[in-house]
């Protein structure tokens, strides 16, 4: 990456990083999340949705948000996390109406359901303490990415004004470099890092190696067998992101590139790792194959 003048992204790394751990993990016979420590075998999942949209019948009105929260606790979620709408929706961001959808769901699942909202980057400072004030009324469990993350004081201004937890930075380049200034600067609560986004699984195993040095919790940003296998690994994170999703699609249906879901949900809202060699996915290579268009 340094030799490429940083054009070889975190992201790309990523990919290849991954593939390295799946065949150390096959060559070895044992799971990655056993070869990085194995601390658990499930880990409560929350229901993360889409972005609100403006489809009758999906998630385009407070109410809506209710009603498929209430479905989710019904599949067995403990926690549900809210996106809510974002541009090119036309009303959107719209800082009241996103309160109102929070308060819609609270209401719906009532008082133990753990609730969070992902503010997606699209909020103002005045903004994002207006909705972080009335996240607290509510007793959401954290406030996620509600402002550009190139500013680390907004962040530590916002965290410093809240009592609910502030979590980031979700988005910004730098692995576990730039989440180490996040920390010292006091910008977040809980700090957050995914696979893709900071450069692959070890990095992203440094960050919560890292956060837990400062006793914060490190949660993991995205679903996936990769970020799964991290959540397994580690002692300071609560939950595992399950989704997106949304009214209109089940997550519980197998895509056609696997056999099997990478992360199968049992009625009690666990997330059991597999046990399988590598990072467990279980290909369906007959389907790719078939499906191929181009060969290089």
């Amino acid at each position: 990456q340094r030799g490429s003048a940083s054009q070889f992204t975190d992201r790309a790394l990523a990919l290849v990083e991954q593939a390295l751990w799946d065949l150390a993990g096959r060559a070895l016979k044992l799971p990655v999340h056993q070869l990085l420590g194995g601390f658990r075998d499930k880990v409560l999942a929350y229901g993360s949705t889409m972005c609100g949209d403006d489809l009758a019948g999906g998630l385009s009105t407070p109410d809506e948000y209710g009603q498929f929260a209430e479905k989710l606790v019904q599949r067995g979620y403990k926690g549900i996390k809210l996106h809510t709408w974002m541009p090119p929706i036309s009303f959107a961001p719209n800082p009241r109406m996103d309160v109102q959808a929070c308060a819609a769901v609270r209401e719906a699942v009532g008082p133990d359901i753990a609730l969070m909202l992902d503010g997606y980057h699209w909020y103002s400072r005045t903004d994002a303490l207006y909705i972080g004030r009335e996240l607290q009324k509510l007793n959401f469990a954290w406030f996620e990415e509600p402002m550009m993350e190139d500013s680390a004081e907004s962040y530590a201004w916002l965290a410093a004004n809240l009592d609910i937890p502030v979590l980031g930075p979700e988005s910004i380049a730098g692995k576990y470099h730039s989440r180490a200034s996040w920390v010292t600067n006091k910008s977040c609560d809980i700090l957050r890092a995914g696979v893709a986004g900071v450069g692959g699984i070890g990095p992203c195993l440094k960050v919560a190696h890292l956060a837990e040095s400062f006793g914060m919790d490190c949660e993991v940003h995205g679903n996936g067998a990769a970020n799964l296998a991290v959540v397994g690994a580690i002692s300071n994170c609560r939950w595992y992101e399950r989704g997106l999703l949304h009214p209109f699609l089940d997550y519980d249906d197998v895509p056609a590139y696997l056999n099997t879901l990478v992360d199968p949900m049992d009625s009690d809202g666990f997330v059991h790792l597999s046990e399988q060699p590598g990072l467990g996915e279980d290909i369906n290579f007959s389907y790719i194959e078939t499906h191929t268009e181009h060969r290089y």
